[in-house]
């Protein structure tokens, strides 16, 4: 049986399936190339290949699988909406090397333990029991496999409103209960897990709603700011990375 906040989870995903992308900023050219850029460092930071076995939580519409197939990786891709993950289906139709399962990131007991080489997600431990989904991941790694997550930032002002004002989360398209993270929040729950060679970064200022005229112009000469000191604490998201203990 599911808790309320789970319940919840499923109903968002129901409601919003129509126009998912276009609130997770994923339509605009800024928010393709946030995406790029992140399939780009989980690949690179898991050392993902054709031998690498990938659980991918939160899967959502599949618009990260379909990037994490062409590694020729071996993907199962785990989401609770039912409805986000039709779609995922239907786009990787015919896809050989990615399985889809619905189910809940904080459970996965039909997954074997000690199995995958990597486990990522981009924007999914925010919304889950952020504790317990990392326990469960660090259960069904391999020894010495890896996670690569990225999240909000909650230091982020915007990021920061928009989680926690409720109209604002509304007509943002969040779920109700999803929140945010700050830097040394996340390295400290991952800590108390038992993972290992933790990194907790800031990046990304690149706003996926920034105007296509603009993205090419400002993509590049935002990314300094990460490297600001004090500046890069607002960023937009945080890179987390870690190896199983």
């Amino acid at each position: 049986m599911f808790d309320q906040r789970k319940l919840s989870e499923i109903e968002h995903g129901a409601k919003i399936v129509d126009r998912a992308e276009r609130f997770w900023g994923h339509s605009k050219k800024a928010g393709r190339q946030r995406i790029l850029r992140r399939i780009k460092l989980m690949v690179e930071w898991g050392a993902i290949n054709n031998a690498s076995r990938v659980l991918e939580i939160g899967a959502g519409t599949g618009e990260f699988t379909r990037y994490l197939a062409e590694s020729g990786a071996q993907i199962t891709a785990v989401d609770i909406s039912p409805d986000l993950l039709a779609v995922a289906r239907k786009k990787l139709d015919g896809c050989r090397n990615v399985q889809f399962i619905v189910g809940d990131a904080e459970e996965l007991g039909a997954l074997p333990d000690n199995y995958f080489t990597n486990i990522v997600g981009n924007a999914i431990l925010h919304h889950l029991d952020c504790a317990k989904a990392l326990r469960t991941c660090w259960s069904k790694l391999w020894e010495d496999g890896s996670v690569f997550f990225t999240e909000p930032n909650m230091l982020n002002p915007q990021i920061a409103l928009q989680k926690t004002i409720p109209w604002l989360k509304k007509l943002a398209g969040d779920s109700p209960d999803e929140t945010a993270f700050f830097r040394w929040q996340i390295k400290k729950v991952l800590k108390q897990v038992g993972y290992r060679d933790i990194i907790v970064r800031n990046f990304d200022f690149l706003h996926p709603f920034l105007p296509d005229s603009l993205a090419d112009v400002l993509n590049m000469p935002l990314r300094v700011l990460e490297f600001v000191p004090l500046v890069r604490e607002f960023s937009g998201s945080l890179l987390i990375y870690a190896k199983k203990g």
